[in-house]
């Protein structure tokens, strides 16, 4: 399982010219589902976004985590952060999860972040296009892969 984490001072999904989801200051998160990925993979991830410190304290120091700041979060599925460019030119996205099997895995994300933020997590809709705006606070993307623990 793989996020990009960015902190913004807003964020939103749109889809169809309908906004469908927006966040004022907190995590845009694009999360990437592969074929490998579990329930103890869903369990690091969110423990780790939730407990994540790179929010500044009030010396301006990357010090607090998305709780400690009272963040909101806004979910994105992203298949294509799954992509293998390792031959030619055209991306091969084999490695990222069939939605019969990511969009149960993408649901129990949502549901366990939101259970370790204590509130909402807002969502994109899966497999939907989408246009995702954000303004990115720092800037600050981090890269989180639940297969490089170490």
């Amino acid at each position: 399982m793989r996020a990009v984490l960015q902190r913004v001072s807003k964020a939103s999904v749109t889809i169809n010219d309908t906004i469908k989801s927006s966040i004022g200051p907190g995590l845009l998160i694009l999360l990437g589902i592969e074929n490998i990925d579990n329930q103890e993979d869903i369990d690091w991830l969110c423990g780790k976004i939730a407990k994540l410190r790179i929010f500044n304290d009030k010396n301006g120091i990357m010090n607090l985590s998305v709780n400690e700041v009272n963040g909101e979060v806004l979910v994105v599925s992203q298949f294509t952060l799954h992509a293998s460019t390792n031959r030619g030119n055209r991306p091969s996205y084999i490695s990222a999860a069939k939605p019969h099997f990511a969009i149960p895995m993408y649901k129990k994300f949502i549901f366990e972040l939101e259970e370790e933020i204590n509130k909402p997590v807002q969502t994109g809709e899966f497999g939907a296009m989408m246009e995702v705006g954000l303004v990115n606070d720092g800037p600050v993307t981090i890269i989180i892969d639940s297969k490089n623990r170490e």
